[in-house]
This record gives C-alpha cells, sequence and structure tokens, in this order.
C-alpha cells in the first residue's frame, strides 16, 4: 500500500489540479431528445430532463474534485441517492486513479433539500443553551448526509455576530465567543461523531470575522486588529479544531488590513495552521477566488487569482473552477511552484481517504455502520430545541394567557407560516427556483435578465412575491399549522383574528378599526417581525442588511395604536437577529421571542403563552437600544463599551446604557433564585471550579441557565470587562432546589501576551455567577498565577 505522498508524485499536473476545484451539478442537466416529446412546453422539459453522468469524463476528463450545488436537486430522497451514486461511479472511472468525488452540501438546520430533516436555526439553537442538544439535532443530519451518499456539511456557522444590522444573524450562535465554541463543537461532533468516524465531515465557517464588517455591509471590509481577531473571532475555531478535531474550513468573504480572505496567508497560514494547529482541509466560499480578480481587484486576472490563493494556504475553488483552470499557467509562468499544489492535492486526498474514496488507501479510522433515518426522533428532538429557545423577554404577569380568556390576536404574521423559517432551509430553498424562473422571464421590473447572474439574487427586491412563497410554504408543510391556528386549537381560550399590520404595508393604520376589532378582549396578542431568506422581499437574509433595525412595514404603528387599548398587549416577535424595539417593550405587558422555530414554530409559540410549556430560552445576543449603539456585545473590553465595574460612564448624551435586553437574559414562569456557593481553582490549578444552588420557591416546575462569568482584574493588555466562562441548564422542581458544579479550563482565559504567546498573567481573576451578563448573583475574587499555553 503506498501513502498518499507517493500517489500525488504519481499524478501529473493536470490530475492534481483536478482535485481542487469543483464542478457544478447543473453542469450534468441534459434534456432527451424523444418523439412526442415537445421542449418548449414545461412539461415537455420535466418529461425529458435527466442527469447525464456521461457528461464528466468530457468537462473534467482528469479528474472530478467536488461537486456543488447537490442540494439543488428537487429530486426523491431515492432519486438523490441513485444520483450521487451515479456521479461517484462515473468520477472512479474517470479517475486514472479510481479516486472518487467529495459531494458537499448545506446543513445548517439539517439538509437543505426538499427531503432533509429540519431543525430551528442555529441562532435558536444558541438560545437554548444546550450544546448537548444540538449535538443530538446534528447526529440525525449527518445520518441522512451518509445515507444520501453526502460526505461534507458545509456547516457549522462560527461567525461572531455583533452587529444585528447584519444579514445572517440567524445563521451563528449569537455575540459569544464561549457559547458560540460550546455549540460550534457540539455541532461538529454530532456531524462527524467523537471518533470522526461517520463518513461525514463538518465545515467551519467562514474564517475570519465575516459578521463584523464595516456598516454590517455583506462582504464588507472587516476592521479588526490581529489581536482581536486571534483572542475573540478565531476562538470557535480553536475549540472546533481541538475539542472536535474540525476537519475542514472556509474562507469568509471579506478582506482585512488590505487584503482578501482568500489570498490571506497570515489568515489561512499563520494563524489558522501555525497558532490554531488546523491541519486539514480549506475550501473557498463560492466564487471567493474569482472575486479577487472581479471585486477586490488584488488579481489581474484569473491566473493571479488562482496563484493568490493557493500560496496563501486556500486548498480547493468552489463552486466549479472560474480561476483554478489557469493553475498550469500560473506554474509555468513561475507565479507560484507546483510543491504548493503538491501540498493541496495532498489535504484533498487526506480527507477523501477518510471518506473512503482513495482506492488501497482505507481511512484511518473505520467508518461505522450508517444509522438509520430516523424522521420522529428528528420532529422529537425539533420541538425540544423549539421549547428551550422561545425566550420570554418581559412579563408583568399577563402570561401565561389563563383559561377562559377572550384573546384578540392582531397582525398578518399572526396567519403566516414562512415567517418562521429562516435561510439555509428548505423552505429558502424551494424559493430559489421560483425568483430566478421570474427574473429570467423578464417578470421583474427593472432586472435585465440578459444581464443578471445567479450571486445578485439575494439583493433583487421581487414585489409581491411574499403570498407565493407562502402558499409554497403551505404546501411543503400543509400539516403545520399558523400561530393563529395553533392558538384557536387551544381549549378554553376564546380566539378573534384581526387582520391588521404587515410587513409589506405601506399606508397607515386605521386606529379606530383596529381598537374597535379589539375591543372587549381580555388580552391582545400582537404578532409581528421580519421575513429572512434568500429571494424576494425578505428583509433579513444572506446580502441583506439593514441600516435602521426596525420592524418593517406599518408593524411599529401597529404597536403604538394596540398600546391604547384597555387590554394589556402580548407581543410575539418573530426574528432571526436582535432589532431595535424599545417602543415594543414600553407599549407590552409581555414581550415572547420567537427565533425563527421553523416547522416547530406555531405550535410551541402557543404552549408557551397557554403555559403548557415554559419559556426556555436566554439570548445568544444583546439586544440594542437604537442602532447608534452597535456593534454591541457583553465581553467589550475596559474603556470601551456600556458597562464598567469602575463605575466610570462613557455612554451616549442621548440615550441610556446597556442594551433593552441583556446577553443571557430570559424569564421563565417560575422565579428560580440562583446563589453562588464558592468557587475556587482546582488543585492542580488548571480550572475554575464554581458551586451553585438554585432554589425553586414557586408551585411550578422551572429550568434557568446558571451562567459563570469572569473577569480578569489586571492586565498588560486591556481585557474584557466580563467573559462568559460556563454554564449550564438547571431544571428545579416546584419548591425544591438543585446543587449544580461548573469546571472553566484556565485556557478559557487566555489572550495573545505583549510578547506573542497565548496566556494569563499573574493577578486577580473575579468570578461571576448570574442568569445573565447583567443579572449577577454572587461574585468571588481569585489569585491566579501565572500560566502558559504549551507549545510544540
Amino acid at each position: 500500500m503506498t501513502d498518499l505522498n507517493a500517489l500525488v508524485r504519481r499524478m501529473d499536473l493536470n490530475e492534481k489540479i483536478a482535485q481542487l476545484n469543483g464542478m457544478m451539478l447543473p453542469a450534468l442537466f441534459s434534456m432527451r431528445q424523444e418523439p412526442g416529446v415537445d421542449l418548449s412546453t414545461e412539461e415537455g422539459r420535466k418529461a425529458a430532463f435527466f442527469i447525464d453522468v456521461d457528461k464528466i469524463a468530457e468537462l473534467r476528463p482528469h479528474g472530478l474534485g467536488h461537486l456543488s450545488l447537490s442540494w439543488m436537486l428537487p429530486l426523491s430522497a431515492d432519486g438523490l441517492r441513485r444520483v450521487f451514486a451515479d456521479v461517484q461511479t462515473k468520477a472512479r472511472e474517470v479517475s486514472r486513479f479510481g479516486i472518487g468525488t467529495l459531494v458537499h452540501a448545506e446543513g445548517l438546520n439539517g439538509l437543505v433539500h426538499g427531503t432533509g430533516l429540519q431543525f430551528p436555526t442555529a441562532w435558536a439553537q444558541a438560545a437554548t443553551w444546550m450544546p448537548g442538544l444540538i449535538g443530538r439535532s446534528t447526529a440525525l443530519t449527518s445520518a441522512q448526509f451518509r445515507d444520501y451518499g453526502i460526505q461534507l456539511c458545509f456547516s457549522p456557522v462560527l461567525d461572531l455576530a455583533r452587529d444585528p444590522r447584519w444579514g445572517r444573524v440567524h445563521e451563528t450562535f449569537g455575540e459569544d465567543q464561549e457559547l458560540a465554541a460550546q455549540m460550534g463543537v457540539a455541532f461538529i461532533r454530532g456531524i462527524q461523531g467523537p471518533e470522526v468516524d461517520t463518513g461525514v465531515l463538518a465545515t467551519g465557517k467562514h474564517f475570519l470575522g465575516y459578521g463584523s464588517s464595516d456598516g454590517a455591509l455583506n462582504q464588507a471590509r472587516t476592521s479588526l486588529g490581529r489581536r482581536q481577531l486571534t483572542d475573540e473571532y478565531a476562538i470557535p475555531f480553536r475549540r472546533a479544531i481541538d475539542e472536535a478535531g474540525l476537519s475542514i474550513v472556509m474562507n469568509s468573504y471579506n478582506e482585512i488590513d488590505g487584503v482578501p480572505a482568500a489570498a490571506n496567508r497570515w489568515l489561512l497560514t499563520d494563524l489558522l495552521r501555525d497558532q490554531l494547529g488546523f491541519s486539514g482541509l480549506v475550501v473557498s466560499d463560492y466564487d471567493a477566488v474569482t472575486m479577487l480578480n472581479s471585486v477586490y481587484h488584488t488579481a489581474r486576472d484569473e491566473r493571479e487569482a488562482a496563484a493568490q490563493a493557493l500560496s496563501a494556504g486556500l486548498d480547493v475553488e468552489l463552486p466549479a473552477d472560474g480561476t483554478f483552470h489557469k493553475l498550469r499557467e500560473a506554474v509555468e509562468a513561475g507565479l507560484i511552484g507546483e510543491e504548493a499544489i503538491d501540498t493541496a492535492v495532498e489535504r484533498v486526498l487526506e480527507v477523501k481517504r477518510a471518506m473512503d474514496l482513495v482506492p488501497d488507501h482505507q481511512p484511518r479510522r473505520r467508518l461505522r455502520t450508517p444509522a438509520p433515518l430516523d424522521r420522529p426522533e428528528a420532529d422529537a428532538v425539533g420541538r425540544e430545541i423549539a421549547e428551550h429557545a422561545v425566550t420570554l423577554l418581559q412579563n408583568d404577569g399577563t402570561l401565561p394567557l389563563r383559561t377562559g380568556a377572550k384573546v384578540a390576536v392582531v397582525g398578518r404574521l399572526a396567519n403566516e407560516l414562512r415567517i418562521h423559517f429562516g435561510a439555509y432551509t428548505d423552505v429558502a430553498n424551494a424559493e430559489i427556483p421560483l425568483a430566478m424562473q421570474l427574473i429570467t422571464s423578464g417578470q421583474v421590473p427593472g432586472v435585465d435578465p440578459e444581464t443578471y447572474i445567479f450571486t445578485e439574487l439575494f439583493n433583487t427586491r421581487i414585489p409581491g412575491i411574499g403570498p407565493r412563497f407562502e402558499a409554497q410554504t403551505r404546501e411543503q408543510y400543509p400539516d403545520t399549522p399558523t400561530l393563529l391556528d395553533a392558538l384557536t386549537a387551544v381549549p378554553g381560550l376564546d380566539i378573534t383574528f384581526v387582520d391588521a399590520g404587515s410587513p409589506d404595508a405601506s399606508g397607515d393604520i386605521d386606529a379606530d378599526t383596529v381598537l374597535d376589532a379589539v375591543r372587549g378582549a381580555d388580552v391582545v396578542v400582537a404578532v409581528v417581525g421580519e421575513r429572512t431568506g434568500w429571494a424576494g422581499e425578505h428583509t433579513a437574509g444572506e446580502g441583506q442588511s439593514s441600516a435602521r433595525l426596525l420592524l418593517p412595514g406599518d408593524q411599529h404603528e401597529l404597536v403604538s395604536v394596540l398600546a391604547r387599548a384597555e387590554a394589556p398587549l402580548v407581543t410575539v416577535l418573530v426574528t432571526g437577529r436582535p432589532l431595535v424595539v424599545p417602543d415594543v417593550a414600553e407599549a407590552s405587558a409581555a414581550v415572547l421571542l420567537a427565533p425563527l422555530l421553523g416547522a416547530h414554530g406555531p405550535a410551541t409559540v402557543a404552549s408557551v403563552l397557554t403555559g403548557a410549556s415554559e419559556p426556555g430560552g436566554r439570548l445568544p445576543s444583546s439586544f440594542p437600544r437604537h442602532v447608534g449603539q452597535v456593534p454591541l456585545h457583553h465581553g467589550h473590553p475596559y474603556g470601551s463599551g456600556y458597562g464598567h465595574p469602575t463605575g466610570r460612564r462613557i455612554g451616549y448624551n442621548d440615550l441610556d446604557d446597556g442594551p433593552l435586553y441583556p446577553f443571557g437574559h430570559g424569564l421563565g414562569y417560575t422565579d428560580l433564585q440562583v446563589t453562588l456557593q464558592d468557587a475556587m481553582l482546582s488543585d492542580d490549578g488548571a480550572e475554575i471550579v464554581v458551586r451553585t444552588r438554585t432554589a425553586n420557591p414557586g408551585d411550578r416546575d422551572g429550568s434557568t441557565v446558571v451562567q459563570v462569568y469572569a473577569r480578569d482584574e489586571h492586565g498588560s493588555v486591556v481585557r474584557p470587562v466580563r467573559q462568559l466562562l460556563a454554564f449550564e441548564r438547571v431544571t428545579v422542581p416546584a419548591g425544591d432546589s438543585v446543587e449544580t458544579v461548573l469546571r472553566a479550563p484556565l485556557t478559557r482565559l487566555f489572550y495573545t501576551l505583549p510578547d506573542g504567546t497565548r496566556g494569563i498573567e499573574d493577578g486577580d481573576v473575579t468570578v461571576l455567577v448570574g442568569t445573565s451578563s447583567e443579572q449577577i448573583a454572587g461574585s468571588v475574587t481569585l489569585a491566579v498565577p501565572a500560566h502558559r499555553a504549551e507549545t510544540d
């Protein structure tokens, strides 16, 4: 048996380059020319359509490295299995060495396909503060990937999202590096298995600082220093590499200090490989390498773009070979040495070996037998995530709704199903073909179908498409109720629906009509929010940043009108990111956040409103009072931000300090009391050990998240005013109490010291325990000796 290096040496340059780029599956689409089939009609095209895998020999005669856009196929589960198996067989035939192809798909909250298992989105997952639960969901996702013949899951998103104007917040685990790290590690372990033996590999993205771009504009410059990138934004990646064996990393679209991420050697080699210890495969986000020439203008042509990316440490260009097909020319011109190509090819083959795609090279870990798909289990896990993600932001006792109450449900979104889904879902995926069909057929005003390119889809507004998207969602989920349906089905509630207020509205609300309609109600429930997706008229999603962060349409006016009603107002906020809603908070007796729970959303929200379930969520992101505060996050450094232990005030002269709702915040229907028992260093000095007690003096069972923060009181570089160290969800029966011991390795306090090494200096560290970043129950200050990270 030969090693991979020897195999690479046997390959010619064309065969090597073939391993370093992808091919889009639509390149294999074809039509059978059969008698009686009219290809000018949609029915005829559907009947004649097939995937011609024989084209692989023509399009990729030296081998097929990677298959892109595989999730776009509108096929059944059996159809997908058959296509991927046929592609794999043909790819092996084409390769002189019988090497297979890597098939990838998106899996942020389940496989992005009409047949995919679906879970609440990542921001909702983070709101549970339950990494183990998220690992259960991704293990189910992994089983489906393996069953279909997909090797790479292009998730999780490990970006820190500290500016909610960015449209992709819902894809992240929020603002904090510790919460993102623990959620990311659990996500990856679920996909790959603790022994990395499931036959599916996770992909950490986007490296690095993508969610903190200037102005929160997608793909824009990131103005962060190297220390902040290393000590904060890289932490989820560092932990994923160290604790979960992360094997794939995807670059980000941004540029840092004038160098695009796709061509940034400091980022992809010095930091990722040399400092973080990553030894796996770096793949490009779609078209990131071509953007070196077309967008950033750091490369004069495709050849230079390819050489810049590969030299920086990017191994694979996706989705196709927009520039890497010029690598032979780059070698011949002396822009790059063939040894750099050899290194990248060996990394690709190492991943393929792990997936059992390289003949005569067995995986280092034997792949486990594929698990059977368990859709009932997936549905149960999805419901559990939703129940622990719904977050009660404020409540004066109006919730839960009492039996026999007359409830006026107001807001068009109460009767909409689409509002509960984000991007990277089966619903959003199904919307793309409809949007593209309208564009390419010239039905979108102001858009030239002849010059239109696919990536413009995210920014193109398609007025009036919302009802079609809603109808399509209901077709996909015929048995899923809207929130109005779910509340109407609750025994003992007298429900009236008022169709007023919408994210699409442009006129004024008829206040008198609305107030007349809710007169006589015991409680008014307003359902407001924003739609999140890829195409059409969504106000959040990839490529869709917001300058004001307000509820779209007339929804703020709706809340203002309902504040004048005789009955107390409960507002249900459906969103995948923080919005600026101080007026909603002031007008409402209670505010409930539904963070894009998908098909599980309506029934779960109804269950929480009525008290059948506890509101389990805790915020993964701070809610600003005003857009002028952003970026806003709890772990800001001394001298910046809103919270200062010294009492020094450096806030705005026209705005109250601090967030509207802080990181970690969330209420329940019983008041749990957390106390700090003690905190100490472990005997070996390697851990901080915290003992707490949580009491439930109420008459119903409840749960909370015990949160441990720390503050390094002095350092030779500026330290954060607080840093999340550990957390654990605690469930306490009525009238009982529970003791909890939380442990945090001291390495979680490490940072880049003035000499460039990582560690913590000798000094005091204050340990704080509470139920949010601002609701602190107790603190202890420990003397911590200096520690340094071990180096090879």
